[in-house]
């Protein structure tokens, strides 16, 4: 259930972004990609902080944050989204209003207290936002709590054409994937050990979810890997050992963003 966080073993600290690269070229580091800070206001008049990197008419993804909140590894997330194929408009939606998690206690704090019905209006927000700032289509993807949002966006936001997510999935209360209305792809790790929300079995009943909701689906289960398997950047590697998790696997993070791009570029290409 996504209303209790899962536990994790240790604390790490923050540290500075690096440089990171991978198959389809080098990028530059986060803190090197001028992001533009927008400010979004929704249908009840709440106004939140936003990042936006990309192409200025490039298909739009709103990319939603691990429970760390908008920190290094979401960052490099967004910056390699938008700089695959021909390119995307990715958009980061503050949904901890400015607060980040650093070490796991405090990150489970946040992820506790966060206003899920509030953070699903702000993705709504956010998409509305990209059609309305020259992205004809646009989707959601998510990480880990934001992988969860991204699958209940698919079911709750009306104007959304295509979903993926990465090692989560939503609690009942929350929303119900045999719902869905836009398609979904999903990524999950074989070793992926936090019951209910991201294990094996957790993502096999997605999968039977999906199917009843008649949406165009893929369910991705890599061998091997464990939960936020993607994180690949030095620290992000360091933060997950510390936290019980050492696997390391480029095959699959590359083959993981390659099954993202044609996803993507598929549902989101007029």
């Amino acid at each position: 259930m996504l209303s209790v966080a899962p536990k994790f073993f240790t604390t790490a600290p923050l540290r500075t972004v690096s440089p990171f690269a991978c198959r389809f070229s080098v990028r530059s580091i986060a803190d090197s990609v001028p992001f533009n800070k927008i400010r979004i206001q929704r249908d009840d008049d709440t106004a939140f902080d936003a990042y936006v990197v990309g192409k200025n008419n490039a298909p739009g993804i709103v990319v939603l944050q691990e429970w760390w909140g908008v920190d290094f590894e979401i960052k490099n997330h967004a910056v390699m989204i938008s700089q695959l194929g021909r390119g995307f408009k990715a958009l980061i939606p503050d949904l901890y209003r400015g607060k980040v998690g650093l070490d796991v206690a405090e990150a489970q704090h946040l992820m506790n207290g966060l206003d899920w019905q509030g953070a699903v209006k702000d993705i709504h927000a956010s998409v509305n936002w990209l059609k309305a700032n020259g992205s004809a289509k646009a989707g959601v993807t998510g990480f880990c709590m934001g992988g969860a949002l991204a699958i209940a966006s698919s079911v709750l936001v009306p104007n959304v054409d295509a979903a993926v997510a990465f090692y989560g999935v939503p609690s009942s209360e929350l929303a119900d994937p045999a719902q869905a209305k836009a398609p979904v792809q999903a990524h999950f790790g074989e070793l992926d050990n936090f019951v209910g929300f991201s294990d094996v079995t957790a993502a096999k009943a997605l999968e039977k979810k999906l199917k009843e909701s008649g949406v165009a689906h893929e369910v991705h289960i890599y061998p091997n890997n464990g939960h936020a398997f993607m994180n690949r950047s030095p620290e992000g590697i360091k933060r997950r050992k510390n936290m019980g998790m050492s696997d390391e696997d480029e095959a699959a993070v590359q083959l993981a963003w390659s099954r993202f791009q044609s996803w993507m570029t598929h549902y989101l290409t007029v």
